[in-house]
């Protein structure tokens, strides 16, 4: 049998604690679930937060499961509130779309994918959960770009496709239009064929938290060249509903 190494036994133990669940866990729960003395954890956690495997909330102290794993598993930890409040509707948008839903937040300098919702048929279909995607270029970045007022414009704009957008000016009038309607549309922007609308997603307080979208082949999204209004209708919709669930 191999050895087995503690400082992982535990670090791993400490992981599964915090995907336990949406709330967030501080060093006494955590060392009174594992018995452990909380003197024993304070090495293990500050090791994980350095990977960025976990993250603690610098006004509470407490800890939660970091973004990282999941852009690093491409698991599917239903560990914070955001995405738990969401899959009922998600689930909705995609039956009512017909396309793959996309729930993403802000993430060193990108959108994280969160929670994915296939579309619903038969077709094979990648998961995309952990994904990260570009600000400029996707309907759940630029939809994070116009709401978030947290988050800078990137410094570089490269190009994924003849579409992209490169320039700063043009980036500047797309998100003051997006502001303008409510939603953001991405088409043929990061990879051509492929469109994208998104929408942002709120707390109780009103802040931007996340972006939802809807994702799938040009040719359905749009028409003539624009995204479909009634598509963006139903995302624009269902962020309210998510928004409606975040402040319960």
């Amino acid at each position: 049998m191999a050895e087995r190494i503690q400082s992982v036994e535990r670090a791993a133990l400490v992981l599964r604690l915090l995907a336990s669940g949406p709330r967030p866990f501080g060093v006494t729960e955590l060392a009174r679930a594992m018995g452990l003395p909380a003197q024993a954890l304070h090495g293990i956690l500050g090791t994980l937060v350095a990977a960025g495997l976990v993250e603690q909330d610098p006004a509470t102290g407490k800890y939660r499961i970091g973004a990282s794993l999941l852009h690093l598993s491409n698991g599917d930890l239903d560990t914070n509130e955001l995405r738990a409040r969401s899959l009922h509707s998600a689930d909705t948008l995609a039956a009512r779309s017909g396309e793959s839903v996309w729930i993403a937040t802000p993430h060193e300098g990108g959108a994280l994918v969160i929670h994915h919702v296939f579309r619903p048929d038969d077709s094979a279909q990648v998961l995309r959960m952990g994904a990260h995607l570009p600000l400029h270029a996707s309907a759940v970045g630029k939809t994070l770009l116009a709401f978030d007022h947290d988050l800078d414009v990137p410094e570089k704009l490269p190009a994924f496709t003849d579409r992209s957008l490169t320039e700063h000016a043009a980036l500047a009038a797309e998100l003051y239009e997006i502001r303008r309607r409510g939603w953001a549309a991405a088409v043929d922007e990061h990879a051509d064929g492929r469109a994208a609308i998104g929408a942002p997603l709120r707390d109780a307080s009103g802040r931007t938290v996340g972006a939802i979208s809807i994702a799938g082949p040009t040719h359905r999204l749009t028409e003539a060249g624009r995204a479909r209004a009634d598509l963006a209708a139903q995302v624009t919709d269902a962020a309210g509903e998510i928004g409606a669930a975040l402040a319960r």
